[in-house]
């Protein structure tokens, strides 16, 4: 009858044990992942767009570009460490975000802007973009998917 007891005790445990270190707070992690896009956005503004992406940008992402194959992996990142982002400010502002159930995996949406500065007047674009986000072994979050579009009229 004791070892019964003991087994029971110890399952009890166990399973609740388990369970605590399991149980992911899902809202948590969805203003983590919400976050990352504004710092991403942020580092952007501060030190460049090819600075930013190359930083937050999983290894196996993907990029959707208008006129252009979807570029993954190394072709990605290759585009962007051939831009020339020293004439234009890129930023965008999270409208959204969603996340799966394991907290592992979500996607952002929102409004991009961009400064172009120009010889005679500077210029400023909007658009939409969604960035699908993975979260990573240390507990940050890299891109794994981003595209974008000019969804939006053009501000004078």
């Amino acid at each position: 009858m004791k070892i019964r007891f003991a087994i029971s005790v110890f399952l009890t445990i166990l399973y609740f044990s388990c369970g605590s270190k399991n149980e992911i707070n899902i809202e948590k992690e969805k203003e983590s992942m919400k976050q990352a896009d504004i710092d991403f956005s942020n580092l952007s503004k501060a030190k460049g767009m090819k600075e930013a992406f190359l930083k937050f940008m999983d290894t196996a992402a993907v990029m959707l570009r208008p006129g252009r194959s979807p570029l993954k992996g190394m072709d990605a990142a290759q585009l962007i460490y051939n831009t020339n982002d020293s004439s234009f400010i890129l930023t965008w502002s999270p409208r959204g975000a969603e996340i799966s159930s394991a907290g592992d995996l979500g996607y952002t949406f929102g409004i991009w802007t961009i400064y172009q500065k120009k010889w005679l007047s500077d210029s400023v674009s909007q658009g939409t973009y969604v960035t699908i986000w993975k979260k990573q072994a240390n507990g940050g979050w890299k891109f794994v998917l981003d595209t974008g579009n000019e969804g939006i009229e053009k501000k004078k």
